[in-house]
């Protein structure tokens, strides 16, 4: 593992992945695609039993595979859902994945799941509610947790520190690591116009275990973080500003919804290799970075 001045340590890097998604699932088994890792929607592999579990057995079996979920509502005022995390942690146990992520965000209120990645207000109240909360969780599961930003189309007039500001307090005071997803990045800094650099300045080196990178739909004044178009040139930029800062990190093309032909989504993998490789930083010139 990777260890920084502060003692904080990461894994090592996977390389480069994509989504494990059902229009796939038969191509990457007969294929063998080179894909060094693939990443699982926990929720779509909860249920005992079925053609999903099958598959994710199967690619499992070839390929290292992380977790990501979409319901821990981490930032919520309700109480953890200990029966989510249960079938969570026994998901875990039966095909060990590198890591598990969700996102810096809550989901629903009183026991309804609004199925939406909603963003919370950067405070400090915030901070310790969220951070006691992922510190309980990783406690249960026995393991570190990723959490990712999300985009985000609204701000709370309580905010009292900046977004990357916010997430690092975060992942510091629950010693967990991020997730950190560039296109939402770039969709946030056009929503809210702020610097995304200044943004990749703000987050600490050694916290920074995965990217995500995506497309996204631009409706002129304001961008919706969709997941279902090719990256764009943009955010390919920002990706390779973020490989300067935090060297060799897990990366994975994230795509949702119009689901291309797996062979488009590797042309999109093989881009992020070249990028990678070409601002490629060696290792003692980022020891400093903070």
């Amino acid at each position: 593992m990777a260890k920084s001045e502060q003692g904080q340590t990461r894994f090592p890097a996977l390389g480069f992945g994509l989504g494990l998604r059902t229009q796939h699932y038969q191509e990457i088994l007969d294929s063998a695609p080179p894909v060094d890792w693939f990443e699982a929607l926990t929720e779509n592999y909860l249920v005992p039993g079925g053609k999903p579990l099958h598959y994710l057995d199967q690619v499992r079996a070839r390929y290292p595979v992380v977790l990501h979920g979409v319901s821990l509502s981490i930032g919520s005022s309700d109480h953890l859902n200990w029966d989510y995390l249960r079938q969570l942690k026994a998901l875990a146990a039966r095909i060990e994945p590198m890591w598990i992520s969700d996102h810096l965000c809550w989901t629903g209120l009183n026991g309804r799941n609004l199925h939406d990645l909603l963003p919370l207000p950067y405070t400090e109240e915030a901070v310790i509610h969220v951070s006691d909360r992922i510190r309980a969780v990783q406690d249960f599961l026995g393991r570190r947790l990723l959490i990712e930003n999300v985009s985000s189309y609204l701000t709370y007039t309580d905010s009292c520190m900046s977004e990357w500001e916010f997430l690092s307090a975060v992942a510091g005071r629950a010693d967990c690591l991020i997730l950190l997803d560039i296109n939402n990045i770039y969709v946030s800094s056009s929503n809210h116009e702020f610097d995304p650099l200044e943004y990749l300045r703000g987050v600490p080196v050694e916290r920074v275990q995965q990217f995500h990178i995506a497309g996204h739909r631009n409706h002129g004044d304001y961008i919706v973080d969709t997941h279902d178009e090719p990256v764009i040139d943009p955010v390919w930029r920002l990706y390779a500003d973020a490989c300067r800062r935090f060297g060799p990190v897990s990366t994975m093309i994230e795509r949702d919804g119009n689901i291309p032909p797996l062979a488009q989504l590797l042309e999109e993998l093989d881009q992020a290799r070249r990028i990678a490789a070409g601002v490629a930083v060696p290792a003692p010139e980022r020891a400093g970075a903070t």
